[in-house]
């Protein structure tokens, strides 16, 4: 399996999805291959978080955002090189711009390519439920934040898409890949 992991400026979860990612990665070994693409501001919060060296040495490969089509993931998804598309985490960004149709950077136009070319699309939204929330910032001090309702909206919206779905935490990736490998991806195991 050949998973496309896009990696957006959210520190919220980052550690926690890493950890989950790199433990699949180990649990499968060649059976799963993961190349992660990071968002310009993805790299920026991986130096933060200190995760940089983990994302290039725990993976297949390592990519960051130098433009919308550099590197070139939209072609490379329409062409069937990877089987799935994570986008985990997704900051209010991300998910606004792949709700309201907008690629204009690496992530967003993966999302939006990888659906037009039937490849699934699963997103991890960090502000899925309106309300507050607690953060760990790259201190270890934590940090409270308000989920606004618009954001809220589009985390909704994503839902309705077709040929997306989220996921609200890290622990349910390993369910999502294990059911796409028993039923074999493609068409069949197609978002709404």
């Amino acid at each position: 399996m050949r998973v496309a992991w896009c990696v957006t400026g959210s520190g919220d979860k980052l550690k926690e999805t890493l950890e989950v990612m790199r433990g699949l990665k180990e649990s499968h070994g060649e059976g799963l291959k993961v190349e992660v693409f990071l968002s310009k501001a993805g790299a920026q919060v991986a130096k933060y978080y200190k995760v940089t060296e983990q994302l290039q040495g725990c993976f297949d490969r390592h990519w960051a955002e130098v433009d919308a089509n550099t590197p070139f993931l939209a072609g490379r998804l329409q062409l069937g090189e990877f089987d799935l598309v994570l986008v985990a985490p997704a900051t209010s960004n991300t998910v606004a711009k792949i709700a309201h149709g907008v690629s204009d950077t690496l992530v967003t136009n993966a999302a939006i390519q990888a659906v037009k070319g039937f490849v699934p699309v699963y997103i991890m939204p960090v502000d899925y439920e309106e309300g507050t929330t607690t953060t760990v910032l790259p201190n270890g001090r934590t940090l409270r934040i308000r989920v606004r309702k618009e954001d809220a909206e589009n985390a909704r919206r994503l839902e309705a898409m077709e040929g997306i779905r989220t996921i609200r935490t890290p622990g349910e990736i390993p369910g999502v890949l294990a059911s796409f490998m028993e039923h074999g991806g493609g068409a069949s195991h197609q978002p709404r």
